[in-house]
Order: structure tokens, then C-alpha cells, then sequence
């Protein structure tokens, strides 16, 4: 069981850091956020950065659920 878990937390670590790496950065800088342009780029998430949001909490709640039960396991 604590093997399964150790490839469990692994593999959701894995999974995190590439949804990560494919979201698009969220930041304008002060020049973008003062003209307005911050507006769009902190607004609503549509299309793929949707979809990689939930699907990053949700190896995220997997990773800290795995890691919890390694814990608890002797």
C-alpha cells in the first residue's frame, strides 16, 4: 500500500509540474495594470487555462491526499 502511494505522489507530481509549466503567465507587469491591460489578463480563464486550473487542483488535492496517507501509514 505505501508503494502505491509513493508512485501515486510521484506521478501527481509530475502531472502538477507539467499543467504548470503549460499555463500562460498572468502577469502584465505595472506598465499593463495601470493602462488597463491588466484587466483582461487577470480577468476571467477561458479554454485551456480553464481546464488546467482544475485539472492542477486536482493533482494537487491527489499529491497532498497521497502524501497525508505515506504519512499516517507505518
Amino acid at each position: 500500500m505505501k508503494i502505491a502511494l509513493m508512485v501515486l505522489v510521484v506521478l501527481s507530481a509530475i502531472g502538477l509540474i507539467i499543467t504548470i509549466l503549460f499555463q500562460s503567465g498572468r502577469t502584465a507587469g505595472l506598465s499593463g495594470t495601470i493602462s488597463g491591460v491588466g484587466e483582461s489578463v487577470f480577468g476571467k480563464k477561458k479554454g485551456m487555462d480553464q481546464l488546467l486550473a482544475k485539472f492542477t487542483g486536482v493533482l494537487a488535492a491527489v499529491f497532498l491526499a497521497s502524501a497525508l496517507g505515506i504519512a499516517i501509514i507505518p
